[in-house]
């Protein structure tokens, strides 16, 4: 019998916490199903449709806290564990700063005189957040999902005007001057400043300039739809034009999801007239992958690419299998490149970072075990060829997703499957990359640096 439990309470966290908070309820031992999140109807609907009875009136600024275990003596000791970690202490309020706390994102900016506001509320109350810090005179990063588009057209035209930068929605990535914000890598200061419609795709090219060697001024993350035709590349402009101007700025890369062809001839053609060299890595097809951009933009800066980008093989030799190409990411953009090589191919691609796949649960980045049920079905599938994987570090994600997939990988080679890894990350990451690949490879799969070398590998060992 599954004994389950619902309550609200008058608390608050950012959605970051939230998700590692469930992840890490999740996988207390007995523990059948877990949720924190705030109390919104989306989530109160997820909630029940997890087999939990909804909450009584709950408020959406309400804290959501729902558990199902085999007994109720773990159902209780999971609440405990949720009361402990609210429980920590609150960071101490700046000095200066007065007692009484700010009531909006606006009154705080105005307080503080912060230059960056930081939005990761439900996206229905994004957008007047948002709106809040722009007028009172601070850039926003929203990392919310589920803003609308004509919302972000509005808030986008307001920054415009105002010369302040909106990076987002669903912003998951920006490094300012060093400083990581949403899920961030560890890497050098350095000669590069990105621009990026894509957080993964941020990460990885970023991944890779360390390997090589060279750091990075800024990332400013723009949000995955602004080069997309209704939003027609607002934040790009605004990003080149602050990167262009910063002296620390020697080159400029711009990293996208697939654009509409128009936004991105009006972006190219925009930055033609820059003073900074401007590169770009627009997924799509005949476009460069994003190894292949890195390495112009090494050529341009005169430094020699790495030959090869970092690689991990098994010791055993890996045999091919024929069969269907099995991809499991949790980084939209790694599978948008990897749908481009791999092409025709008999393939099922799924980026289970999706908002469809993360309702309910968090995101892969933080916790694998949206994608560990579907390994062992690979392993079960005699039609499979290979499976791919994408494993993303840095700040924010989980601390060591080599311990929960490495089991899952013996799996697959003790059934013949063969693995292949796209490993994003730097060497000072807090998981310690090099640590991670090894355990992947001692675990039988192939891993790489390059996304794209991955995807090719994967594609050669099930067609040939």
């Amino acid at each position: 019998m599954t004994v389950r439990r619902v309550e609200t309470r008058r608390a608050y966290r950012d959605s970051v916490a939230l998700m590692q908070l469930s992840a890490r309820l999740q996988a207390l031992p007995g523990v059948s199903a877990a949720l924190v999140a705030m109390a919104t109807d989306v989530n109160v609907e997820l909630a029940v449709g997890m087999g939990f009875p909804a909450p009584a009136q709950p408020r959406p600024d309400d804290m959501l806290i729902a558990v199902a275990a085999a007994n109720q003596s773990t159902v209780d000791e999971a609440f405990s564990f949720v009361d402990a970690d609210l429980a920590a202490p609150a960071p101490k309020q700046a000095a200066g700063t007065g007692d009484v706390p700010p009531r909006t994102l606006g009154s705080a900016v105005r307080r503080s005189g912060a230059q960056i506001a930081l939005v990761s509320t439900p996206g229905r109350y994004a957008f007047l957040d948002a709106m809040d810090a722009l007028d009172a005179g601070a850039s926003v990063m929203i990392f919310s999902d589920n803003v609308p588009v004509a919302d972000e057209v509005v808030l986008k035209e307001r920054a415009a005007a105002a010369g302040l930068l909106v990076m987002g929605p669903d912003c998951g990535t920006a490094i300012l001057g060093g400083v990581g914000l949403g899920f961030a890598n560890v890497v050098q200061p350095g000669p590069v400043g990105i621009a990026a419609a894509s957080g993964t795709g941020a990460q990885h090219v970023m991944s890779l300039l360390d390997a090589a060697g060279v750091g990075i001024s800024h990332c400013l993350g723009l949000g995955g739809r602004d080069l997309s035709a209704p939003v027609a590349g607002r934040s790009t402009v605004a990003a080149l034009d602050l990167l262009d101007a910063d002296p620390a700025t020697e080159l400029i890369l711009v990293v996208s999801k697939p654009p509409a062809p128009e936004v991105a001839e009006k972006v190219q053609s925009y930055a033609a007239r820059l003073a900074t060299p401007v590169h770009f890595a627009l997924l799509g097809p005949d476009q460069p992958d994003l190894t292949e951009a890195v390495a112009g933009v090494l050529a341009q800066l005169g430094r020699a690419v790495p030959a090869p980008w970092p690689v991990w093989r098994p010791t055993a030799p890996v045999p091919p299998r024929r069969g269907r190409l099995v991809g499991l990411f949790c980084g939209g953009t790694l599978r948008d490149e990897a749908a481009v090589i791999v092409g025709t191919a008999p393939a099922d691609l799924v980026d289970l970072g999706a908002d469809e796949f993360t309702r309910g649960r968090p995101h892969p980045m933080i916790d694998n075990s949206s994608r560990l049920d579907r390994i062992a079905a690979a392993a079960r599938d005699p039609d499979c060829g290979v499976v791919l994987l994408d494993v993303v570090l840095g700040h924010a994600a989980d601390p060591d997703p080599a311990g929960s997939l490495v089991p899952a990988l013996r799996n697959l080679a003790d059934a013949g499957v063969p693995t292949v890894v796209s490993l994003t990350g730097t060497a000072g990451d807090p998981q310690d990359r090099d640590r991670q690949a090894e355990a992947l490879r001692a675990a039988g799969a192939a891993v790489f640096l390059s996304n794209a070398e991955a995807a090719r590998y994967a594609v050669e060992l099930a067609h040939g």
